[in-house]
């Protein structure tokens, strides 16, 4: 089976476009380019003006509007001044962030000051974390005796009256209950008594 070719990747194209522009030192039209960038460098047609944006979007590549029409131009001079200046950039930005790493390592070794392992220290620790157990003991605790908090105390006596008061109203109707089953057992019999007689 035979491989596919693998297609050049962005900046593979954007380089070879640029090639065309310092090879030639001329001036051309996006249709030019769409003609020339496949045949010489491999670059698709349909991918031409993304590359040819991107390269005029970062100033490598020089536009201008002539009437109707955009031309488009690099000359070699240009991407070296270019590339200085991206190189200036990059410099000051290195140096910049040589400044901070070094500012940064001082501060670091100034906060080591005094904090060196010492007996006092390693006894300082050891209380911290024994004074840290007693505190989550001490929470277990006040959770255990949280029953006898007076808010809680209170709610239990408020559900106490609630049950209460609903079983009096229970008690209350139960003589109610009593008769209306009464009576209904009394006619269920009576009826099934003459019933029977008349059988």
């Amino acid at each position: 089976m035979p491989s596919k070719k693998k297609g050049l990747s962005a900046e593979e194209k954007r380089a070879r476009m640029m090639e065309i522009f310092f090879e030639t030192k001329d001036v051309f039209q996006l249709k030019d380019m769409e003609k020339i960038a496949p045949k010489e460098k491999g670059i698709t047609a349909m991918s031409v003006k993304e590359v040819l944006q991107s390269l005029v979007d970062d100033g490598m590549v020089d536009c201008e509007r002539i009437g109707t029409s955009n031309y488009y131009w690099a000359f070699p001079s240009k991407a070296l001044h270019a590339r200085k200046r991206k190189l200036e950039v990059l410099e000051s930005q290195l140096s910049e962030g040589n400044q901070k790493h070094a500012s940064l390592q001082k501060s670091i070794e100034k906060a080591k000051i005094g904090r060196h392992e010492t007996e006092e220290r390693t006894m300082l620790a050891k209380e911290l974390s024994s004074l840290r157990d007693q505190r989550e003991q001490l929470k277990t605790e006040v959770e255990k005796y949280k029953e006898c908090d007076p808010q809680v105390v209170e709610e239990i006596r408020q559900a106490n009256k609630v049950a209460k008061e609903a079983a009096n109203r229970w008690t209350a109707s139960l003589p109610g209950v009593e008769s209306i089953t009464r009576n209904h057992f009394l006619c269920s019999s009576m009826r099934s008594n003459s019933s029977s007689l008349q059988i």
